[in-house]
């Protein structure tokens, strides 16, 4: 797969005149593209929503653009939650997905109106006296040795996510005793999968899952959540999945097993993140260093504080020396910023063209816990978001921070008073 951008140098370098790299840059019209796309293979299904992952690119500015596509919102915390009802989304449009989470949190979701989905038996009691219980409630399932994870998101089994199997049982009967009505099931085994394969299997187990509930409990589910963890080509070499192909490989399982049944009609829910944004958003960065010792250094003015998934996990993201995309890849280098660790690399031995002190380069495929993840380790300062608009405007949605905000939690008056 030919790894493109939305914009070439002569646009960035403009840019780069009013933002100061390092920045993010969305692009709204791919974001609306992946959000069109993953609709239309479940167009099919009636009540099909997918609920964007906050945590992917927690922006009030996105979560607008995926709103409108129809997105409800997926949230693990307070904050997500305020950033979702900013931009419009209240009530069933919000799935609550948490862990160890604190009564006011729960109560905040509630007060939305929102989807909760609980991770442990011990949190119905825990609810109930904090929140009460409403009048939906979903379970996460964890299949344990009955499904394999991959290599981001670990094996099921030992996971601190969600219930085993014989613990749903038990726990929705529990529910019904209480006096909820309404029941969903949910799980999350993988994350960036690109076999699309494995999302047919996911729904497979969940259909089966349900029947069996049904038929030993008496609860008629509402819905299933098949979790998110689509996956995207961050290398060159990679395909993406094929969403219409998992659209009807989950489409021919529902008609065998659902269609007809008491279950039937039964909702589909996703909450994918990084297959709606991540293939959409590129940290722009400049060269600002060469070094010459035992490898070939370009020091650039982002680091790993801006995208720590390279020094995190050694993953993968492709890298475009705008201006330069056509010349010859004849330079192996690593790319690196200034933070003080040996990790802080955006790539290791990487063929690239020539890069000069002041090149433009663009990381690809970080429009997904890029910005998100980012930290304040070294006194690293925060970079600026901007959205791409269709209209090839730019909007700045979130400013760059400044030492002012890094110092605003400290009180330096009273400090200093003090010595």
């Amino acid at each position: 797969m030919q790894k493109t951008l939305p914009f070439d140098e002569s646009f960035v370098r403009k840019l780069a005149e009013e933002y100061p790299t390092p920045f993010y840059l969305y692009d709204e019209a791919g974001i609306r593209s992946s959000c069109r796309q993953l609709n239309a293979a479940f167009e099919w299904s009636p009540g099909f929503r997918e609920y964007f992952a906050v945590k992917a690119l927690p922006n009030p500015w996105i979560l607008q653009i995926t709103k409108e596509e129809g997105l409800g919102a997926d949230c693990s915390s307070m904050p997500e939650l305020m950033l979702s009802e900013a931009a419009g989304m209240t009530g069933e449009h919000l799935m609550f997905t948490s862990n160890n989470t604190q009564g006011h949190e729960y109560q905040r979701a509630r007060d939305l109106g929102a989807i909760i989905n609980l991770d442990d038996l011990t949190h119905i009691d825990y609810l109930a006296s904090t929140a009460g219980l409403p009048e939906l409630l979903c379970f996460r399932y964890n299949p344990g040795a009955a499904r394999e994870g991959n290599v981001i998101i670990g094996r099921p089994e030992e996971a601190k996510y969600g219930l085993m199997e014989e613990q749903l049982f038990d726990g929705f009967r529990r529910l019904k005793q209480a006096g909820v009505s309404r029941f969903g099931l949910h799980t999350m085994v993988a994350s960036n999968e690109l076999n699309g394969d494995f999302f047919i299997e996911t729904a497979r187990m969940l259909f089966d899952l349900a029947l069996r509930l049904h038929s030993e409990t008496g609860v008629r589910l509402e819905f299933v959540n098949l979790g998110g963890g689509i996956g995207i080509p961050y290398r060159p070499e990679d395909s993406p999945v094929d969403l219409a192909a998992v659209g009807a490989g989950i489409q021919q399982l529902y008609n065998q097993l659902i269609s007809g049944s008491e279950l039937d009609p039964l909702r589909i829910l996703m909450e994918n993140g990084r297959m709606i944004t991540g293939p959409h958003g590129y940290l722009i960065t400049t060269a600002i260093h060469h070094k010459h010792i035992y490898r070939e250094y370009v020091g650039v003015d982002a680091c790993m504080s801006n995208l720590m998934r390279p020094g995190m996990y050694g993953a993968y993201h492709h890298i475009s020396v705008l201006g330069r995309e056509n010349d010859p890849q004849d330079q192996v280098v690593d790319v690196v910023g200034s933070l003080c660790e040996n990790n802080d690399k955006f790539a290791i031995q990487r063929p690239l063209p020539r890069v000069e002190v002041g090149d433009l380069l663009a990381i690809h495929d970080a429009g997904a816990h890029g910005h998100a993840m980012g930290f304040q380790y070294n006194g690293k300062l925060r970079c600026a978001e901007l959205l791409l608009r269709e209209d090839r405007s730019v909007q700045q949605i979130r400013r760059a921070e400044t030492v002012d905000d890094y110092f605003s939690t400290l009180d330096l008056n009273a400090f200093r008073a003090q010595v």
